[in-house]
């Protein structure tokens, strides 16, 4: 329940974050009357991600044995490989999507296009929405379904209700720090969800085992304990790891981690070795 709380929260208030940019540009222009369009593209993207849900769940539910390890294992694998990829977005985009969102606001709101104010909260709101889908499908394998429609709901509406109250007080928050640390969540996240696609597609024999166990702490902190359950959901712990489980968690954290830490750096050096040529370009001063 709490996994798929924090999961619904995290991504819910990313997507609260986005639509409350725009909003908030509308009324600072004074053009609040043009938010209708942002709302329309909200609940299209909202409808349509329930019923990618409800698909999700549905072919699940008609598999069974090693046909569910392997369902299993594939979406859990599914879940971490979009997560990888906004892990890399968030490190490309963080700095400059409230500057983009604002220009394109104004954008539209100086050619009267209430379509592009509908296709920016759409769009926003659909890749949220489809994200939190695969990621609570994957929780869900470690929990009840009452459980993870709890905690889902719960964030959801701790989301909604922070985004509300940060476009009421008119606070402007650091969406590439936003991004940054949740950043690091998402990895320990996503690596637990390839340790635990690997070990169901070994359950499936799909995947060889090598050695079974490479350690074994159940007495210590039982996986299926309360602890241990919540650390399993949220950072994939498993008491009992095989040797496959283990080097796919710390492969997987390692490679994210130097990618992201090489990628920050050359976009952090970039702008420095193009300060001489943008000194010399007058007219793309201000």
């Amino acid at each position: 329940m709490v996994a798929s709380a924090l999961i619904t929260l995290r991504e819910g208030l990313e997507a609260a974050l986005i639509v409350g940019i725009v909003l908030g540009v509308l009324r600072r222009l004074g053009r609040l009357d043009r938010s209708r369009p942002v709302w329309a593209g909200v609940l299209a993207a909202v409808g349509l991600s329930v019923v990618i849900g409800l698909a999700l769940n549905a072919l699940g539910v008609t598999f069974e044995g090693r046909g569910e390890e392997i369902f299993e294992g594939v979406a859990m694998l599914l879940a971490a490989g979009v997560l990888t990829w906004m892990i890399f977005w968030m490190q490309r985009q963080g700095r400059q999507i409230q500057a983009e969102l604002e220009s394109d606001v104004r954008h539209a709101v100086n050619t009267g296009s209430g379509w592009a104010l509908f296709s920016l909260a759409f769009v926003a709101v659909v890749r949220e929405g489809i994200e939190t889908v695969l990621f609570l499908t994957a929780a869900a394998f470690s929990a009840t379904p009452a459980q993870t429609l709890a905690g889902g709901a719960l964030g959801l509406v701790g989301a909604v209700v922070l985004g509300w109250l940060m476009f009421a007080a008119g606070k402007r928050l650091d969406v590439h720090a936003f991004f940054r640390v949740t950043g690091v969540l998402l990895t320990l996240f996503a690596a637990g969800l390839v340790a635990h696609g690997v070990h169901e597609l070994q359950e499936a024999a799909l995947l060889p085992t090598l050695v079974e166990h490479v350690w074994d702490v159940n007495h210590i902190l039982n996986e299926n304990g309360v602890v241990g359950s919540l650390l399993k959901a949220l950072l994939g712990y498993n008491g009992n790891p095989s040797l496959i489980d283990v080097c796919s968690y710390v492969l997987y954290f390692a490679a994210v981690y130097l990618a992201t830490r090489l990628w920050g750096g050359r976009a952090q050096s970039r702008p420095r070795g193009r300060g001489q040529e943008m000194a010399n370009a007058p007219s793309s001063g201000m």
